[in-house]
């Protein structure tokens, strides 16, 4: 018999060896369990990344991640090229250079919150940012990428107002990207056709939200997102945007749900890709004749700021037959388009101009417009006073600009796509401190309510616009997860139905109405069908 001694030695012996073990055990498994964990540091195209952990929201942010090449001298108006690796970690805890276009100016009810930082402004700007939660790479949360407005000729993925933090808290990967505006967007012209190995040119911006689509589905799942469910959204050109890559056979299949907020191209007129790649190239051809350049390669040559600073720089989307290769109604008509879940509309007070005609002139202009539909038009909006006439005008520049393209692809959708389309109202008219800074529900005001990010505004914020924030954005979140932004706790948001025409209205009282403004809205769908008969 071993003697009592030796027994205890031998049991704390035995015990020693099992803990080391033990010990060894538990290293292995945390570094089995830590393999596909998230941390600063992220392989992606081109090469290692660092970014940073945010202690405050828990998330892990990347910013400034470049997704394609420098779109500069011989690739100035070219599609986007390939990353260009680099060596070693690169850092990415700085927004990129926002896109080349004039200093930021606050002007109409913008505040610098809605404005690119004042530098750097570059063309090197190919860009795009991460927000996420995730901590192992196996969790497959929704993705949702967003596209900001600004006319086409300005905006940057570093506006204040746009913080992924909210939606990544909320548990979706956010990403914002850059893309070129104005003439080193959409310059189209003979030469670069010629040069180009699609037989088009121009449309450089689309091609650059495509290039960061195909950056997502190669590298999002590194960050704990899922490739097989991204969501585009975007706001004003931004929501132009998402109406066009859902009609770009280009960009089919790297997306699978739609968010726009007020914009869409349906009908002619400003943004709605209503040019040819024929008409667009005169206008390329003129634009370079300004400059004195007589080749392409002497455009190539010249400053970022001459060709910012000429005449007749403001170009925008248009029908090149690559990107674009019918207008929008026809590619909806002809059920061309990506028929993905979508989530679509415009603000009560989205008005670009002022009242401008006094009454005579006001009705002048309506017979002179609207001929024989004038009656119509009288009929659908009020105008027997001077504040009436003002207030149509108003109304007016709504209507035309947003809400009948809005409309008009809820109901083409409703009618023709097999994917359900919900439509939204944002009638909240944001807080003021004086009447210097009350416009309303205005175009743009609804972004930090529905990204969660009212603590980027300076405004006198209400309980109720907490509540709307945090229910618009659960609507956004929900969307964005399934395709349905129903949720527990949520006011019930009934699809858009031709028939019924259900929308959402974001009020002091959140709840699903028949469309409000559905006698305005048939009098432009009648308007713009007498028109397409002429």
């Amino acid at each position: 018999m071993i003697p009592i001694e030796q027994q205890e030695h031998y049991f704390k012996e035995m015990l020693k060896s099992r803990a080391v073990l033990l010990l060894i055990l538990c290293a292995f498994a945390s570094c089995a369990m830590n393999e596909n964990g998230i941390n600063e540091t992220v392989e992606v195209t081109g090469g290692t990344i660092e970014g940073y952990f945010d202690e405050e929201t828990s998330l892990y942010v990347y910013k400034g991640i470049p997704f394609a090449a420098p779109p500069t001298e011989e690739l100035r108006w070219k599609a986007p090229q390939a990353v260009i690796p680099w060596e070693g970690k690169k850092e990415t805890k700085e927004f990129g250079p926002s896109p080349m276009q004039q200093k930021p100016q606050p002007f109409m009810f913008w505040s610098s919150e809605f404005l690119i930082p004042e530098e750097p402004i570059s063309e090197d700007c190919l860009f795009l940012n991460v927000w996420t939660g995730a901590k192992d790479i196996t969790e497959k949360r929704p993705v949702m990428v967003y596209i900001y407005g600004g006319g086409f000729q300005s905006g940057g993925a570093g506006c204040p107002i746009y913080d992924g933090s909210g939606m990544a808290e909320k548990g979706v990967v956010f990403v914002s990207i850059n893309y070129r505006v104005g003439p080193f967007g959409f310059l189209a012209h003979p030469d670069l056709t010629d040069e180009s190995d699609y037989g088009a040119s121009g449309n450089y911006a689309l091609l650059d939200m495509i290039a960061a689509l195909k950056w997502v589905q190669e590298n999002i799942d590194s960050f704990g997102g899922d490739p097989d469910n991204v969501t585009i959204a975007g706001q004003s050109a931004g929501a132009f945007s998402v109406n066009f890559l859902t009609a770009s056979p280009l960009a089919s299949g790297l997306f699978h749900r739609a968010i726009a907020q007020s914009g869409a191209s349906f009908h002619s007129g400003p943004l709605r890709g209503s040019l040819n790649l024929e008409m667009a190239e005169e206008i390329g051809s003129s634009f370079a004749e300004s400059l004195g350049a007589e080749s392409i390669e002497e455009m190539r040559e010249l400053s970022a700021e001459d060709i910012l600073n000429a005449p007749g720089a403001r170009l925008t989307p248009f029908v090149d037959g690559y990107v674009l290769e019918e207008s929008i109604m026809d590619t909806y008509q002809n059920l061309n388009q990506s028929d993905v879940p979508m989530l679509i509309g415009w603000n009560k007070d989205d008005i670009l101009g002022g009242a401008s005609l006094d009454e005579n002139a006001f009705h002048e202009m309506v017979s002179n417009r609207f001929g024989d539909l004038s009656e119509d038009f009288y009929s659908a909006y009020p105008t027997s006073n001077e504040e009436e006439v003002r207030n149509t005008q108003l109304e007016m520049s709504r209507d035309e600009a947003f809400a009948i393209q809005v409309y008009t692809w809820g109901k083409i959708q409703s009618n023709l796509g097999k994917s359900p389309i919900y439509m939204y109202n944002f009638n909240r008219g944001l807080p003021a401190y004086n009447e210097e800074t009350a416009f309303g529900a205005f175009h743009s005001g609804e972004i930090v309510y529905a990204y969660d990010n009212l603590h980027t505004l300076d405004r006198p914020w209400e309980a109720v616009d907490h509540e709307i924030a945090e229910m618009m954005s659960d609507y956004w979140v929900n969307f964005a997860a399934t395709g349905n932004p129903n949720g527990e706790n949520l006011p019930e948001w009934k699809p858009f139905e031709e028939d019924e025409q259900s929308v959402l209205v974001f009020s002091e009282e959140t709840r699903s109405v028949e469309l409000p403004i559905k006698a305005k809205l048939n009098f432009w769908e009648k308007f713009y069908q007498a028109s397409n008969e002429d």
